[in-house]
């Protein structure tokens, strides 16, 4: 199964970076999905946008709320999905990702949710 690099970052941590600083770290990203690539590992990789909107389905009809959302101090920064079903080798991945210098870096498998 595919292992998943999930960025949580802390809200409003790219505000306080400002443009130039956020610029050499996405560049960074960058340079460490170029090594991915180069071993062979990435399968996709993106970076999220901080607007955003959860969407709930049930009975009683569709509720959609605007984020962001005050509960919670961390947000989805982006992700790096690698073709290897090694956990030990997301791992040793996970710890040279830049983004783990100021968030947090989670290592999930990914495939069917009855898994």
């Amino acid at each position: 199964m595919p292992q998943m690099l999930l960025i949580l970052e802390p809200i409003g941590q790219r505000a306080e970076r400002g443009r130039v600083a956020g610029e050499a770290v996405y560049q960074r990203m960058l340079d460490f999905a170029a090594e991915l690539k180069a071993e062979g590992l990435l399968l996709a990789t993106n970076s999220l946008g901080t607007a955003s909107k959860r969407l709930a389905k049930r009975s009683d009809g569709v509720q959609v709320v605007d984020g962001p959302f005050a509960e919670v101090k961390e947000m989805v920064g982006g992700f790096f999905l690698l073709d290897t079903d090694d956990h030990a080798v997301a791992m040793a991945w996970a710890e040279r990702c830049p983004a783990a210098e100021w968030a947090t870096v989670e290592i999930r498998g990914v495939g069917p949710c009855y898994m």
